[in-house]
């Protein structure tokens, strides 16, 4: 059943609103936000998430979350949400984030991701609500020039998707509202390729239909949901030809939200900052299907396809700064990765 009433005793309670919380790295993130003392209010209307999650979470938490079902796009249950729990910080995932998708649907795009974010921002205001983690992504860098290590003072790039685009129009949002509004507590994590499960296998990644992620398809493919996996495209120039990311673990991305709450609360004036999340290493898709196939002993039936619209050739993050701002690095490795979004696809078989 899903929580909805608003009749909680608030107390001291450090409550954190975090918009999309049963997505894929919102549910991981609720965790690690319990785990360190924060009492997370989910709201979420399960468009682009699985019911699922409700009880991996209640079974990790050992209760039940706090979960309720309304779109963000609503500016009045924001403001019903704000005003009853009066949080001390908002994460902000709530949006459509598949860049083959954003291609081909791109208002849908458009309208959700932008609409959101301006309602949770002007509601903020509102409420005098002024610490804000957003759920920015490395596509506002777009495809580097020269060097594919990028730092936050890497130029920006247009983006190679309209997905792309509305990360990099939420940036420039929220730097423009930051200009008018300076007491605010902003920090845009901009991270890298996300993947794997929570260790427990009772939370994961969940596409709904077909995935648009390299790893939920190499995993459905492995167990027979799919038939074959397409790589898209082996002519880039890269050591063997194809996409090179930086993969990192959900885990170890979860944590990073609850560092940024952590540092924002601790500032005293208003700030805004720019910070990479990922391990600082680049992987080609070909080395995960490798990596998968040797981890697992499952052998994957796979094939090279023509490249896609959007894709970015490579990019891996530069993140210092979010150790010497923050205190966190990737502790988790793709093998890590790998092994655990295995052991989320076979839960769910």
């Amino acid at each position: 059943m899903v929580k909805t009433d608003f009749l909680l005793p608030l107390n001291m309670t450090k409550y954190i609103v975090v918009t999309g919380g049963a997505g894929y790295i919102g549910s991981h993130t609720v965790v690690s936000l319990v785990e360190q003392g924060f009492t997370p209010i989910i709201l979420d209307d399960f468009r682009n998430a699985n019911r699922i999650v409700i009880s991996g979470l209640k079974t990790i938490l050992e209760k039940e979350p706090i979960i309720l079902e309304f779109d963000i796009c609503n500016p009045e249950f924001i403001s019903s949400v704000f005003q009853t729990y009066s949080p001390q910080a908002v994460i902000h995932f709530a949006a459509y984030k598949a860049v083959g998708e954003s291609v081909a649907e791109p208002l849908k795009y458009y309208q959700n991701n932008i609409s959101g974010l301006v309602n949770v921002l002007q509601k903020m205001l509102e409420y005098n609500i002024n610490n804000f983690v957003f759920s920015s992504s490395c596509t506002v860098y777009g495809e580097p020039d020269g060097n594919k290590e990028v730092s936050e003072e890497t130029e920006k790039n247009l983006p190679n998707s309209p997905y792309g685009y509305t990360k990099w129009m939420g940036e420039q949002i929220i730097q423009d509202t930051f200009n008018a509004y300076d007491h605010l507590k902003i920090i845009n994590l901009r991270y890298f390729n996300p993947v794997g499960a929570h260790k427990s296998a009772l939370i994961g990644e969940f596409p709904i239909g077909r995935p648009n992620n390299l790893l939920p398809f190499v995993t459905q493919t492995a167990i027979g949901k799919q038939e074959v996996l397409t790589v898209f495209g082996n002519d880039y120039p890269t050591p063997d030809g194809t996409c090179i990311r930086d993969y990192i673990h959900v885990c170890d991305l979860a944590n990073a939200h609850v560092k940024a709450v952590d540092f924002l609360l601790q500032q005293e004036k208003g700030i805004l900052e720019n910070i990479n999340i990922g391990t600082g290493k680049g992987t080609s898709v070909k080395e995960i299907i490798e990596t998968f196939e040797k981890e697992t002993g499952v052998p994957l039936n796979w094939q090279y396809g023509p490249r896609r619209s959007g894709d970015v050739i490579e990019i891996f993050a530069n993140a210092e700064k979010a150790w010497d701002l923050l205190g966190w690095k990737s502790e988790l490795t793709i093998k890590d990765a790998i092994i655990d979004a295995w052991n989320w696809e076979k839960h769910l078989a």
